[in-house]
């Protein structure tokens, strides 16, 4: 069998699949809100989900690896435990592929720490104790990085010195294990091309948009780090670095204030005062709340223009993850912001469950297509131990 984690912001999701060719599901869940009143949701593949609190208090990243690995033994054992993959979300200029985590590895990663530094530390822990928890299993590496790495050179540089781009600064991009399992539907509806020119917006707690041309990653807008481009839950997207020279010498905030300025205190949630949960932002009648969503959207629908210039047109534009999959209102919004490329959203196909949402008159297909990072992983994982 092979286990997929997938540590988020708040949650720590997991997948167990038989080592087959179709990766057929043995179970899933999740534990989420770890760090306010934890719960564990978990379900056997064609059942239904059960779900328990976990603790009066948050947890520890470490502590949830433990809660999920005594769930998996308690329902099916390890003993055909094989691998255990792991969404990392940085693997810099080295990891454009799978990798397994052996001790040069983790210490490789251990280094891409300040590109990353909410993201990494945690990924890395999350390997360190399924290793000692799993001692039969190869640990297996899976980097959102990767599937930008092939991106023209163009669309990775920055303006800098050349001898600091040279050790390693530049755009990376992010999300990318969402972004490659949405290139692999969208191949399997239309074949090679996977849609054409395609805008993929993957809206959760982060944000990020991607520019596909045949299924791959063209540009993207997320960078360096994972605080560029959109505006997110608490991390500020897109910023003039002349702020952050600003609040460092004229505001006189050190380092690290800034970033937990950038990082935990910004996005929505520093926009509104309230909260950096959109759902909770829609419900609210005050204009904070209102401000905030504006400039989600109205970011959104600026770079999808922008993106939609570095692939030469727009044929097709799809909505994932949690906010993307799930708000009909983020949805109509975005599109209206980005309908003078011809798409339209139709308004009783956008309140349904299905995968169109364009209106038959639309120039622009539109779609919303669930994202499972679990199976990506895993499907990187087989590869990688077919092909050892």
């Amino acid at each position: 069998m092979i286990l997929a984690l997938n540590a988020g912001s708040s949650s720590l999701k997991f997948a167990l699949y038989e080592r087959r060719a179709s990766l057929p599901l043995v179970l899933k869940g999740s534990v989420a809100s770890i760090h306010s009143n934890p719960r564990l949701r978990v379900s056997r593949a064609g059942e239904p989900a059960r779900q328990r609190d976990l603790s009066a208090g948050p947890l520890n990243i470490g502590t949830a690896v433990e809660i999920v690995a005594d769930e998996i033994r308690s329902m099916v054992g390890v003993s055909r435990l094989e691998a255990v993959g792991h969404r990392i979300v940085h693997g810099g200029r080295t990891f454009r592929s799978p990798a397994f985590l052996d001790d040069d590895v983790v210490e490789e990663l251990r280094r891409l720490v300040p590109l990353a530094p909410i993201h990494q530390p945690q990924n890395l822990e999350i390997a360190d104790r399924a290793k000692r928890l799993f001692p039969g299993a190869a640990q297996v590496g899976c980097f959102d990085t990767a599937f930008h790495a092939a991106r023209p050179a163009v669309a990775k540089a920055y303006a800098l010195p050349r001898g600091l781009s040279e050790t390693g600064i530049q755009s990376y991009g992010f999300h990318g294990v969402s972004f490659a399992y949405i290139s692999s539907e969208l191949r399997k509806s239309y074949g090679p091309p996977a849609g054409g020119r395609v805008i993929v917006a993957h809206l959760g707690s982060g944000a990020s948009l991607c520019a596909m041309l045949d299924g791959k990653s063209v540009a993207t807008t997320m960078g360096f780090s994972p605080l560029d481009g959109l505006v997110m839950s608490t991390r500020c997207g897109a910023l003039d670095p002349g702020v952050v020279l600003y609040l460092l010498q004229e505001r006189g905030m050190r380092a690290e204030e800034v970033a937990r300025l950038l990082y935990h205190q910004s996005g929505l949630l520093g926009i509104s005062g309230i909260t950096g949960d959109m759902q909770r932002l829609l419900e609210s009648d005050s204009p904070e709340a209102r401000a905030a969503i504006d400039l989600f959207v109205y970011r959104a629908g600026r770079e999808i223009g922008s993106l939609a210039a570095a692939l030469g047109g727009l044929d097709m534009l799809v909505f994932t993850a949690g906010i993307g999959e799930n708000s009909p209102a983020i949805r109509d919004m975005i599109g209206k912001a980005a309908g003078w490329l011809g798409g339209q959203i139709d308004p009783d196909l956008n309140l349904q469950d299905g995968i169109l949402v364009s209106a038959a008159t639309s120039k622009v297909r539109v779609l919303v297509i669930p994202t499972d990072e679990e199976v990506a992983v895993a499907r990187e994982v087989l590869h990688l131990l077919e092909t050892r």
